[in-house]
């Protein structure tokens, strides 16, 4: 399996001022903060960064912010995913033109597509770039899931390389590894699955923690691909409440919570989301405290 986009890909919050604007400034700096801390690629505009709420000229605009701070660096990765293909295919295209190494394209949501639906959406999107895609799966937010044999089908075209799993799994993402032709590769799409996913065949994971532990999630990938096997588990185990801490609330309210908690400003979640407030906060607060990141 290919690891062209990297090991290590932080799915990038995206910073907002008091007014609820797009602090680019913050989000160049936090790019190359990432970057510097464990991270090889980002993705700009995925799920933690609120994609939902942000509009096409401030995802463009934000995709150019980042390529400029950290291309060359990191893969940069646009998220583009939409629940009307030919919206999605319209962003894509556009994208293209701000330098980004790839697009990132989430499973319709909402209008719960067939299997067949799904596969002429993401043929479709895929036709409308020369760039390398990686598909997100993610049913507990979009209500549909990708079935395995509709990503082996999506696998066979030529410019489709990824898999962002994040459906918890475990024997779908088994066979994807097991049957998917070669230079396909899955992600994990939940930290707290990295390491049950890279023995199935992962090659990485597409991080929210990674914002806070990145070297520690590096160091991790690493010590498994070179046979460690006990290390790479005792720095998993060591990491887990943090991963768990980071989800007591929808993505990416806790993360907010604890970036603005270990100094680095990005500002409150955009409606229709809440910042993290009372004992999940206190609670957040004191797995900093715990985990030596409070203050950082």
């Amino acid at each position: 399996m290919s690891t062209a986009l990297g090991t290590v890909i932080t799915a990038m919050v995206t910073p907002f001022d008091e007014g609820g604007e797009v602090k680019y400034s913050t989000a160049a700096e936090l790019a190359r903060y990432l970057v510097d801390h464990g991270s090889t690629g980002l993705v700009v505009s995925g799920t933690t960064g609120e994609s939902p709420t942000l509009t096409g000229a401030e995802k463009l605009k934000l995709f150019r912010v980042v390529v400029e701070a950290v291309g060359g660096r990191a893969a940069v990765i646009a998220g583009t995913g939409d629940n009307c293909t030919a919206a999605s295919m319209r962003l894509t295209r556009e994208a293209a033109s701000t330098g980004v190494d790839g697009i990132l394209l989430v499973t319709p949501y909402y209008n719960k597509p067939t299997q067949e639906g799904l596969y002429r959406h993401f043929r479709a999107v895929a036709e409308a770039t020369a760039l390398p895609v990686m598909l997100y799966n993610v049913p507990g937010r979009t209500g549909v899931n990708l079935h395995v044999e509709t990503v082996l089908r999506l696998a066979e075209i030529e410019n489709i390389i990824a898999l962002k799993e994040a459906s918890g799994n475990l024997e779908q993402a088994a066979e994807i590894c097991a049957q998917a032709p070669p230079g396909f590769s899955l992600y994990s799409g939940d930290d707290a699955l990295t390491l049950p996913l890279l023995s199935l065949g992962a090659v990485g994971v597409v991080s929210v923690a990674s914002h806070l532990v990145g070297p520690q999630i590096a160091a991790m990938i690493e010590c498994f691909k070179q046979g460690r096997v006990v290390e790479a588990t005792r720095l998993h185990l060591a990491l887990l409440p943090l991963f768990k801490g980071l989800f007591v609330a929808a993505n990416p309210i806790p993360v907010k919570a604890a970036l603005n908690l270990v100094g680095i400003d990005v500002g409150r979640p955009r409606l229709p989301l809440l910042p993290l407030t009372g004992k999940d906060l206190a609670g957040l607060t004191r797995l900093l405290h715990l985990c030596d990141l409070a203050g950082a």
